[in-house]
């Protein structure tokens, strides 16, 4: 896959199983925001094959079916979290009781009333997170949901997570906190545009023989440069 002209990722393989949670991690500018755009589909020059739920990545049958929270929150900071969220909700053809379910979800219905730009930044994440609940997709991508979080929300975000993919999900989270791959069902670990290696977190530390998913890393990492 190519950003600006220059490859950025390569020969990468992998499978996003429904009811899981991948947990996509490396370094920041190792690929994983360019990979999960293509994923979304909006990601141009994309190499290779690439489905999602059986189509082409981006394609219309599937492009409704992708929950897709970017970096930077994806939403409107003049108008309140519940505005937000039926603005979406019209777009995307839902009801009004998807906007309960959504804002229920990321546990915010007691600040619907609030005007996103007066939020704190967490608050304004959950919001951007429960536009991509909307629709109820059976896929989600979620890029660095979790960043300068702190450790409360940190958990209370991941236990959505889990609870999502225990409905049947499929749920694709990037992340560079290596302590985070301790909550994913499988990791894939991803440096500069190369995929190191996949498997439970268990699998890849009995695989290195170190006792934390970073030593696991460092050691996959060593193990591709000799």
């Amino acid at each position: 896959m190519t950003r600006g002209g220059r490859e950025v990722l390569r020969g990468i393989d992998l499978e996003l199983r429904a009811g899981e949670i991948l947990g996509l991690l490396g370094p920041s500018g190792g690929g994983k925001s360019t990979l999960m755009r293509a994923v979304v589909g909006v990601q141009r020059r994309v190499a290779g094959h690439l489905t999602v739920l059986g189509r082409p990545a981006g394609s219309a049958a599937v492009r409704g079916r992708v929950g897709y929270v970017t970096q930077a929150p994806s939403v409107y900071d003049d108008i309140t979290a519940g505005e937000n969220l039926a603005f979406f909700a019209s777009v995307l053809g839902v009801g009004q009781g998807a906007v309960e379910r959504a804002l229920a979800a990321v546990d915010l219905t007691g600040a619907a009333e609030q005007v996103v730009g007066s939020m704190s930044g967490g608050q304004r994440g959950r919001v951007s997170l429960a536009t991509a609940l909307l629709a109820d997709p059976p896929v989600l991508v979620l890029d660095e949901p979790t960043v300068g979080l702190d450790p409360v929300l940190r958990r209370s975000l991941w236990g959505t997570f889990r609870e999502l993919a225990a409905v049947g999900a499929g749920v694709l989270v990037s992340s560079h906190v290596m302590d985070e791959a301790e909550r994913c069902d499988r990791i894939a670990l991803v440096r500069e545009g190369r995929l190191l290696a996949t498997g439970t977190p268990a699998d890849l530390l009995e695989r290195t023989g170190t006792r934390s998913v970073e030593d696991a890393f460092l050691a996959l990492v060593e193990e591709a440069a000799a």
